[in-house]
Order: structure tokens, then sequence, then C-alpha cells
């Protein structure tokens, strides 16, 4: 694993308020990502995503630079829509938008956090700990009345090393262990209707069997955009059924929302957890892939 030197500036990883990010905003490490990803409703019922670069250019955090996630950080040799890159073309992909070893890094989305945290647990995959999600994101900045700017600053030069740890991430095989062995939780991360396949958006409707359903979006505060705290998480989690004493698996439709679930664990102090890269998009593209609904 590499060593990194300490940054000037040291992050409350993994989240930052709107109130630290205000203070830091000149601090010379630092750098913002905007990572907002828009999804899209399509003629089927279904939906897509598309890179938030529009909404960037009409106003966003001063500072910050936007991260194109579907584009640059997804692996373009894979047939599934958002799996991990490869080393170099991470290091390609961040160092673009300034991140190096040195870097203080903060993320944020106009959403409930889920494309920031996929950013964070991908630096975290690739060795660098020294990024935060910022916490309400861009709908708490900007309710606070916090300046918003339309100007699109250059990229930092920088240098990144990627370290992969390759324990943050799993794959097909390591579920259909995990399913067969019954000693790590698999957690679903979408939404209790598709869980049960009572909506589908995917190929064949359900959840990954054994897996338990703990939306994503509940570890949001509606009131202020925020995650909940640390003691309405553990509730949370220990009333979906994750019981803290085994390793966890995260898994949503591509790997998104299992990241927001990743971070809130992370938050909660478990430390033995690992995204599903592929989640259902490769999941249910396979026949033979057990399912359940109900």
């Amino acid at each position: 694993m590499k060593k990194q030197e300490r940054p000037m500036t040291d992050l409350p990883t993994p989240l930052v308020s709107t109130d630290w990010l205000a203070d830091h905003l000149d601090a010379q490490d630092l750098v913002i990502l905007d990572c907002t990803t828009v999804q899209q409703q399509t003629p089927d019922g279904s939906y897509a995503f598309v890179p938030g670069m529009e909404a960037y250019e009409e106003g966003h955090i001063p500072g910050a630079i936007f991260c194109n996630v579907l584009e640059t950080l997804a692996d373009k040799d894979s047939p599934l829509p958002l799996m991990m890159p490869k080393p170099d073309a991470f290091k390609a992909a961040v160092e673009a938008v300034g991140v190096g070893d040195d870097a203080a890094v903060v993320l944020y989305d106009r959403g409930n956090h889920t494309w920031a945290a996929r950013v964070w647990w991908s630096l975290k995959t690739y060795g660098f700990d020294n990024a935060a999600v910022l916490d309400g994101g861009w709908t708490k900045w900007t309710a606070e009345g916090r300046p918003v700017s339309t100007d699109a600053p250059e990229a930092k030069v920088a240098t990144f090393t990627p370290a992969p740890q390759p324990h943050r991430i799993v794959a097909k095989p390591d579920v259909l262990a995990a399913i067969d062995g019954q000693d790590k939780t698999i957690v679903h991360s979408l939404s209790r209707e598709e869980f049960t396949g009572e909506k589908q958006v995917m190929p064949r409707p359900g959840r990954i069997a054994t897996s338990i359903s703990a939306p994503a979006n509940a570890l949001i505060d509606p009131a202020t955009g925020a995650y909940k705290n640390a003691d309405d998480l553990r509730r949370h989690f220990a009333s979906a059924g994750v019981s803290g004493d085994k390793p966890v698996i995260t898994y949503c439709g591509g790997g998104v929302a299992a990241c927001s679930n990743a971070l809130a664990l992370t938050l909660v102090g478990m430390e033995d957890v690992a995204v599903y890269d592929g989640s259902l998009a490769e999941w249910t593209a396979d026949p033979d892939a057990p399912m359940e609904t109900g």
C-alpha cells in the first residue's frame, strides 16, 4: 500500500459539513468535485442516467470541478454500465480533475449523495482515504444561502498513485459463495418495492436470494438532505437485519446506491464492507443467478 504524505488539510472523513467546507474553500490542497448525475425516465418506464454537466454550468460550489462519473470513472471495456475502472484508467481520470496523492477531496452531488458516495468508495478502493462527501450536498449548501459560482476552474496538475484495495469490491462468484455459505450479510440498497419485485426496473424482478432490504434513500434526513445521525443509522441497519457480526456486501442496480449504504455502514463503525460492483445489472442478466420476490 502506498504511503501518502500527510495533507495540509485533514478531512473529518467520511463526511464534511457545509460549515466545514465554507471555512476551507481557500485551502490550497482542496479539490471539490461536483459528481452530479441526472436520472431520466425512459419510455418503457425504466430509467437512465446522464452526466449533470448542464446543472454544473448553471451553478456550482466555488472552485468545484465537474466529475463525469459515467464517462470517466467506468470501465470502458466492460459491457456493464459502471464497473470500476482499471488502475491506469482510474489514475488518468482522477488526475484529470486534479486529484493527486496530496489532495484533500470533497465530493457532492445534487441528489441523495449516491453519486458522490460512488466516487468516495472508488477512491477508497484505490487506496485514497483523504476524501469526504459533503453532508447534505448541493441541496443543503444552497438552502443555507452559501456562495455559488458559474466559473469553471482549471484542474490542478496532479499525480495519483493507485494502491488497489480489492477487498472493497466483490464480483458475482463472491456473492454466489456468500449465498451458499451464509457467512455474510447481503444488503439490497434500492426501494422496498424493487426488493419485493412489486416494482420492476431490471430484466428480472426482485432481489438476490437471501439478501435483506436496507434502502439507501432511508439514510437521508428529508428535512435537511443530510445523512441521519449515527444512532438513527444503526437502528436503520439493525431493523433491516444487519447484525454487525458478519461482513456485509451491498448491491443495487449498478453499484451506486450500494456505495451510499457502504458509506453509512462506515459511519456506524463497520469496517468489513464490500460493494458488489456488477449488482443487479449483471445478476439479472444471468437466468441462473438465484433471485427471490415477495
